[in-house]
């Protein structure tokens, strides 16, 4: 694999099938500061393709850590400037492009942090830009885009056998393999990616799935669908008409469960990152629809927090299912990174779920909302509970069991 020309490769693959730019569309960019040449490679694929500009915004983690750990008064971890939503609802009334680039030079940045001051921050934030989680992407205005750029600091969490540039290059190697950037028909491989997925949702919707069960070692857990629940997996549809791919990777297809309809436990089988904390070995159990009880062997009390920051955050929002087959699993990796690794395993998701998953949800009422179950709340984290040992078995409205996963692997799906 010629390493430059498969960067070159994935960043037209994220400009042209991820968030499709039209001629004349602005893009808005967020990435880390050491993504920066990465950065600057879709910039160039973005004007090749016709943007009229490109907001590009490098952070650093490091600055929301000093912000949590040194802010003098509580009320200014509040505080947003007017210039942020403005920025977000901009974007929602062109009809604009937004992407950002994950992938952070130091994992462990926001570690160690207060829980409550950390979540403080991320609700005032989730507030600012309220349009445009409502009608940016529950009302697809925007086209957007999650993708992910390595950094050093994140392969030296990875592999633990490599440093520096070999652990960052070992990292983009895997990257663009997963993304199918290694391929020189990338984005013809994607357009039939794309096609397998609406596939396979198709066919999950077709059966009139009223639960889901999974099971394997320390899981046995039933997740309950809605009437209006629908599947959705591969690209979607904005305002403007045109097809986007919202992340890259993606492999699952995912719905928006009725929450009330939750229940059991469930081993989660690879850790995931909470406000900057890791979260390991981590056993959730739902009783009436309430994640009631857990344990963890670390970041239990961050997760705690996380949690209890409102009361839509012990609810599930998202139940998505992902094959062995994904190249994320087959890689062999755990990434640390939920982009990467909701795309390795079946995974459900506790906080705000998506209108766009259940039939005439955008112009629901919120008394319709509630009356089918959906979640609404300011967090949204996910958790992976498969792996080669567990099954997946949809229950259907008539009370036929049918396999959808065997062994983590799909039947016929």
């Amino acid at each position: 694999m010629n390493h430059e020309v498969a960067l070159e490769r994935y960043a037209e693959l994220i400009i042209r099938k991820g968030c499709n730019i039209q001629p004349g569309q602005t893009l808005y960019l967020g990435a880390d500061a050491e993504s920066r040449d990465f950065a600057i490679k879709v910039v160039e694929a973005a004007y090749q393709a016709g943007a009229r500009f490109v907001h590009v915004d490098l952070g650093d983690d490091r600055i929301q850590r000093s912000r949590i750990l040194h802010s003098q008064q509580e009320e200014f971890l509040d505080h947003i400037p007017r210039s942020l939503p403005v920025r977000f609802d901009e974007a929602v009334e062109e009809q604009g492009a937004m992407l950002r680039l994950v992938g952070t030079a130091d994992p462990e940045a926001l570690s160690g942090l207060d829980a409550d001051r950390t979540n403080r921050c991320r609700i005032a934030g989730h507030k600012a830009a309220t349009r445009f989680f409502d009608d940016g992407i529950g009302r697809s205005a925007v086209q957007w885009c999650v993708a992910s750029a390595a950094t050093i600091g994140w392969a030296e969490s990875i592999f633990d056998h490599l440093d520096g540039v070999a652990a960052r290059d070992e990292l983009w190697k895997q990257l663009l393999t997963i993304v199918r950037a290694d391929r020189e028909d990338c984005l013809g491989a994607w357009e039939e990616h794309n096609r397998q997925l609406k596939s396979r949702g198709k066919a999950l919707n077709e059966l009139n799935i009223e639960r889901l069960r999974f099971n394997g070692p320390g899981t046995d857990l039933t997740v309950g669908l809605s009437h209006a629940a629908r599947f959705e997996g591969g690209g979607a549809i904005s305002q403007r008409g045109q097809e986007f791919i919202p992340n890259l990777p993606t492999e699952e297809v995912f719905t928006t469960p009725d929450y009330r309809m939750t229940e059991g436990t469930a081993q989660v089988t690879r850790p995931f990152l909470v406000n900057g904390t890791l979260v390991e070995e981590l056993t959730i159990e739902f009783k009436d629809g309430v994640l009631s009880d857990f344990s963890a062997k670390n970041g239990g009390e961050t997760f705690r927090s996380y949690i209890d920051s409102d009361p839509g955050a012990r609810r599930l929002g998202e139940v998505a299912l992902v094959g062995i087959d994904s190249p994320v699993f087959q890689s062999g990796h755990v990434f640390r990174e939920i982009l990467l690794d909701e795309n390795a395993a079946c995974h459900v998701a506790v906080g705000n779920a998506y209108k766009t998953c259940l039939e005439g949800g955008v112009e629901m009422t919120p008394e319709q909302l509630e009356a089918i179950g959906w979640n609404s709340s300011t967090a949204h984290t996910d958790m992976m509970i498969s792996n080669e040992e567990v099954n997946v078995t949809a229950v259907t409205t008539s009370g036929d069991e049918v396999p959808l996963l065997v062994n983590g692997a799909w039947v016929s799906q």
